[in-house]
């Protein structure tokens, strides 16, 4: 009987500890992703207006896909060597995925979670030195 308890005692934590790691690690491998696909989308679009767009729907979809909604606050793009260079010849784009994880199974205190885990990547993607500007 003692022994049935301590197992309990002890599997419990275990199992959350468990199942924590597994929801911050599939966040932090769609994050990554994620940062990835907005850098090809937004260097691939004909246009800074469009590359937006596009870098925002591709980094939602990889999120998605690992189970996470994405906010559009949480990509920011930054534009390499100047603000001004998007989709220049040589220039290059960087995407920031930055978001908060809650743990499982923590209870909401006013809209929000209690307790979450910062999740954060990076990626940055040459636009080219032999490829026509974009507008």
């Amino acid at each position: 009987m003692e022994l049935t308890w301590l197992a309990l005692l002890l599997f419990i934590p275990l199992v959350y500890v468990v199942i924590t790691l597994v929801t911050v690690q599939r966040s932090a491998y769609g994050a990554t992703e994620a940062s990835r696909a907005a850098g090809r989308a937004y260097s691939l679009a004909p246009d800074v207006a469009t590359a937006q767009q596009r870098a925002f729907q591709a980094a939602s979809m990889s999120m998605q896909d690992q189970g996470v909604e994405l906010d559009p606050a949480d990509v920011v793009i930054v534009c390499h060597p100047s603000p001004e260079s998007c989709l220049q010849p040589g220039s290059a784009v960087e995407v920031r995925i930055q978001l908060q994880v809650s743990l499982p199974l923590m209870p909401a205190v006013l809209g929000r979670s209690t307790a979450s885990i910062a999740v954060d990547a990076t990626h940055a993607e040459p636009y080219g030195d032999y490829r026509e500007a974009g507008s």
